[in-house]
C-alpha cells in the first residue's frame, strides 16, 4: 500500500523542550499516571467526518484542503482511499480508535439499497485494515441531518416515510457498528427540534424520537450490541431549538421514556458553551446521574455564536474535563476529536498538528487534574462547606429523613436568627488552583 502522508513521520514523544512541531510535548502514551498508562486514561479517537472529509468549505467559499487522497471524489475508490489515509494517520499518531457517520464512509446513493451495499463493501475493507493493528471502532452513527429529506428532523419529522427511512439508516449504521465491534452508538439529533411553535406538536415529536430510540435499542441488543447508546446534547444550530438542549434536558428525556438504562451522554465542549454552560458543568451533570459516557473533545470561540469545532488548546478547560472524568471513574467511551483545522490551515502537516495540539492539551489536563486531586484542598473545601449537615444533630436528622416540616419550623423559631453560611472562599480556591498548576 502506498504511503499517503509521505512527508509526515511517526509522531513521537519528545518532551516539553522539543521545538519539533511534529512531536508530542506532553502526551507520553506509556507514562504511568495513577497506576494506568496515559493512553488508557486518554482513549483518543479520530473523527472520520472532519479529518477525512472536511475541506474547510464554508458558506462564503469552497474548500481549501485536498481530501481526495489521490482518488476521484464521490466514488468507492475515494471511499477506500479515505480508509487508507485514516489508518495511516491513526498509526502515525498512535491513535487507537475511530468513529464515523454512515455517509462519511461512502457516497450516498439515490437508492438506499445501493447505499447499504456500499456500506457493506467499505466495512469489509475497514475490517481488513483493522486486522493486525490495535485500532478499534469507538462508535458509529447515522447522518440524519444533511440530506434535504431531514429538513424537519428524523425522529421529529412530520413525514411517516422520512421516519421509516431514518429507521432504515439507524438499522444499517447499527449493523456496521456491530460488525466493526464498536463500543458505542450515538444519536446526535442535529435537526430533532423546531423552527417555530406555530406548526409544531412538541409532545408528538418527542414521543416519536423516543419510539425510534427504543426500536434502536431493541434491534441493537438483538444483533449482539453490548455497548452504550449515547445522546449528544446540543441546544441549537442547525435548528432554532433542539430537543436535546443540554445534559439535564437529555437525561430528563431518557428517564421520562424509560431509556436511561441503555443510554449515556456524549458531551461536546463546544455544545456546552452554546447552551450557556461550561464544559465542566455538562460533564458533572452527566456524572452525578451515572451517565457520563464519551466526550467530543473540541472547543469553541466564545466571541462567535456558532459551533466552531476548534482543536482544544485551553489547558484550564482540559484540566477541569479530566478532573471530572477522573472523579467519575473514567469513561466507558473515549475522547473523540470532533474538531477541524481552521480554513487557512490546509496542509497535511496542519492535519497532524491539530491532533498533536489536542492530544498534548488533554495530556496536560490529565497531569494537572491528578495534581489537584492529590493536593486534596479542593475536596476538603467542598466537604467543609456542607459540614453543618454532617456534624450537627439537626443536620444529620435532615439527611436521614427524620425531620418533618413542622419540626424544622419549630427548630427555626427557637433558633431565632441563623448565622450566615460559611464563606465560599472562591478567590482562595482559585488561587489554590493556580498555585498547584504552576508550582515550580
Amino acid at each position: 500500500m502506498k504511503e499517503i502522508f509521505k512527508n509526515i513521520p511517526t509522531i513521537k514523544y519528545e518532551g516539553a523542550d522539543s521545538k519539533n512541531p511534529l512531536a508530542f510535548k506532553f502526551y507520553d502514551p506509556d507514562k504511568i499516571v495513577l497506576g494506568k498508562k496515559m493512553s488508557e486514561h486518554l482513549p483518543f479517537a479520530m473523527a472520520w467526518w472532519h479529518n477525512l472529509c472536511a475541506t474547510g468549505a464554508d458558506m462564503f467559499g469552497r474548500g481549501t484542503a485536498d481530501k481526495s487522497f489521490g482518488a476521484k471524489e464521490g466514488t468507492m475508490e475515494h471511499a477506500k482511499a479515505k480508509v487508507d489515509a485514516g489508518f495511516e494517520f491513526m498509526q502515525k499518531l498512535g491513535i487507537k480508535y475511530f468513529c464515523f457517520h454512515d455517509v462519511d464512509l461512502v457516497p450516498e446513493a439515490d437508492d438506499i439499497k445501493e447505499t447499504n451495499r456500499r456500506l457493506d463493501e467499505i466495512s469489509d475493507y475497514i475490517l481488513k485494515k483493522m486486522q493486525g493493528t490495535d485500532i478499534k471502532c469507538l462508535w458509529g452513527t447515522a447522518n440524519m441531518f444533511s440530506n434535504p429529506r431531514y429538513m424537519n428532523g428524523a425522529g421529529s419529522t412530520n413525514s411517516a416515510d422520512v421516519y421509516a427511512f431514518a429507521c432504515a439508516q439507524v438499522k444499517k449504521a447499527l449493523d456496521i457498528t456491530v460488525k466493526l465491534d464498536g463500543r458505542g452508538y450515538v444519536f446526535w439529533g442535529g435537526r430533532e427540534g423546531y423552527e417555530t411553535l406555530l406548526n409544531t406538536d412538541v409532545a408528538f415529536e418527542t414521543e416519536n424520537i423516543a419510539r425510534l430510540m427504543r426500536m434502536a435499542v431493541d434491534y441493537g441488543r438483538s444483533i449482539g450490541f453490548k455497548g452504550d447508546f449515547y445522546i449528544e446534547p446540543k441546544p441549537k444550530e442547525p435548528m432554532k431549538h433542539q430537543y436535546d438542549f443540554d445534559a439535564s434536558t437529555a437525561i430528563g428525556f431518557l428517564k421520562a421514556h424509560g431509556l436511561d438504562k441503555d443510554f449515556k451522554m456524549n458531551i461536546e465542549a463546544n455544545h456546552a458553551t452554546l447552551a450557556g454552560h461550561s464544559f465542566r458543568h455538562e460533564l458533572r451533570i452527566s456524572a452525578i446521574n451515572g451517565m457520563l459516557g464519551s466526550i467530543d473533545a473540541n472547543q469553541g470561540d466564545l466571541l462567535l455564536g456558532w459551533d466552531t469545532d476548534e482543536f482544544p488548546f485551553d489547558v484550564y478547560e482540559a484540566t477541569w474535563c479530566m478532573y471530572e472524568v477522573l472523579k467519575a471513574g473514567g469513561l466507558t467511551g473515549g475522547l473523540n476529536f470532533d474538531a477541524k483545522n481552521r480554513r487557512p490551515s490546509y496542509t497535511d502537516e496542519d492535519l497532524f498538528a491539530g491532533y498533536i495540539l489536542g492530544m498534548d492539551t488533554f495530556a496536560l489536563g490529565l497531569l494537572n487534574a491528578v495534581k489537584l486531586i492529590e493536593d486534596g484542598r479542593l475536596d476538603k473545601a467542598v466537604e467543609d462547606r456542607y459540614s453543618s449537615f454532617r456534624n450537627t444533630k439537626i443536620g444529620s436528622k435532615i439527611l436521614n429523613g427524620e425531620c418533618s416540616l413542622k419540626e424544622l419550623s419549630d427548630y427555626a423559631e427557637k433558633l431565632g436568627k441563623p448565622e450566615l453560611p460559611s464563606s465560599g472562599s472562591q478567590e482562595i480556591l482559585q488561587n489554590i488552583v493556580n498555585g498547584v498548576l504552576f508550582k515550580k
